[in-house]
């Protein structure tokens, strides 16, 4: 008996995966994981430039092939590789793409990995900075921190971005969603239909080990790729309003501040004397989270679910965050650490958790017990096998029933062929 043909999948990366950089790097190493205990075949290609953190794919046998933007070659790279799962990671590299794996691998699953929705991301950054225009002191966020979906909808329904993030969508047969709360957003007020979403959230193994104890951690940690806008904002609340409240509470307490690609502006923060040490990358960020007594994550604007959280969670390490932070992270379990609203909250918050052993010993179990309920590999990895399978057997009944999507691959991808190939050609002119 012959064995079945194997799977062969080609993913396009907007950047070479860095998991210990970010969580969409740390995503994406997930999927590619979950791919391999298929046995499938992977290629990951990239027109970005290699990275400094980039993971080692070669080493878990998927190859790597750097592709060019506006560029004939990937027409030849992917008739030859001829793949029957095309994965765009974020909907750019599926508007440079798409055009060209519809023309030459028609048959090929599409599947789009959001990470998270920019759109919804910048809609909300855009608020934050309406709100601190008219209120250039605020120290307290509920009125951002709590919108109904309808709301979040009149943000982002007029932006560019969400137009074209959301026709990608459309565009695909099927989108990974890291959060069920973006799922009802597009569903809910996009009118996107559920059949062309999956949730796939965070894959973690539930901790069964014994965590590291209260007494022996210390201090305070927050952690996050600086390039990543959300933890920037972050890390400069911190310094300018959270920390002075906490340090009036705990005159000893440190404050390390881990980043990739720490910029000169980050490093002009550190300040030994005010206990804020701004630290650059960390080799092992799940080893100095579980030397830290709290993480802390002030997040004012953001979407999707928070790497650093989960992590938290794993390593034991109660955190204080917004709502923004926890968003997508829970349904209804308890939450490992505490969440608040305001620079005063937070603070007090912080304060609070890092002297109460019991409250704080509690909420390292409630981590353990959340990611166990709601991020098992065990569940979500054959989960998301058996979808990409189903969408493969009833592809031509699924794009007949996406005709908006046909519709918007028919106009986008004609422009941007034409755009392609015009740039293409001024290229070989030059």
């Amino acid at each position: 008996m012959k064995n079945p043909p194997v799977t062969r999948v080609l993913v396009i990366g907007y950047v070479w995966p860095e998991p210990r950089s970010s969580a969409a790097g740390g995503h994406m190493m997930q999927i590619l994981e979950t791919f391999l205990t298929q046995d499938w075949d992977i290629t990951f290609s990239s027109p970005a430039a290699i990275g400094e953190h980039k993971a080692d794919l070669a080493a878990l046998g998927i190859r790597e092939c750097s592709i060019e933007l506006n560029s004939s070659s990937f027409d030849d790279f992917i008739r030859e590789l001829a793949p029957d799962i095309v994965l765009f990671d974020r909907f750019m590299m599926e508007e440079q793409f798409g055009w060209r794996v519809e023309k030459h691998c028609p048959q090929a699953l599409r599947v789009l990995e959001t990470s998270d929705l920019q759109s919804l991301r910048d809609a909300r950054q855009q608020r934050l900075k309406d709100y601190l225009k008219q209120q250039p002191d605020a120290d307290d966020f509920t009125p951002l921190f709590a919108p109904a979906l309808d709301e979040e909808f009149q943000l982002m329904a007029g932006t560019d971005l969400a137009k074209r993030e959301i026709a990608a969508i459309y565009r695909c047969d099927i989108s990974l969603m890291i959060s069920d709360v973006e799922i009802r957003l597009l569903t809910e007020q996009f009118h996107v239909p559920p059949a062309l979403l999956h949730w796939c959230p965070l894959l973690i193994e539930p901790p069964t080990r014994a965590f590291v104890p209260y007494d022996e951690r210390a201090h305070f940690l927050s952690i996050g790729n600086f390039r990543h806008a959300p933890n920037w904002d972050a890390v400069l609340w911190m310094k300018n309003s959270l920390w002075p409240l906490i340090r009036q509470r705990l005159p000893g307490a440190q404050l390390h501040v881990y980043g990739a690609y720490t910029p000169p502006k980050a490093t002009a923060l550190h300040n030994p004397a005010q206990g804020f040490h701004v630290m650059n990358w960390a080799e092992d960020a799940l080893q100095v989270m579980t030397a830290a007594r709290i993480c802390l994550a002030p997040l004012r604007f953001g979407a999707g679910i928070k790497g650093k959280l989960a992590d938290a969670m794993l390593c034991g390490t109660p955190n204080i965050t917004t709502p923004i932070g926890a968003e997508g992270m829970t349904d209804e379990q308890p939450w490992p650490g505490l969440i608040g609203q305001s620079a005063s909250v937070l603070a007090d918050a912080a304060v609070t958790l890092y002297q109460d052993r019991q409250a704080w010993t509690q909420a390292q179990e409630n981590g353990r017990q959340l990611l166990a309920e709601r991020y098992a590999p065990a569940f979500h990895g054959p989960e998301l096998v058996r979808r990409l399978t189903q969408c493969r057997s009833e592809l031509s009944q699924q794009r007949r029933a996406n005709f908006t999507g046909s519709m918007l691959r028919h106009h986008l991808h004609k422009s941007t062929q034409y755009m392609a190939q015009w740039i293409e050609a001024k290229n070989r002119t030059l």
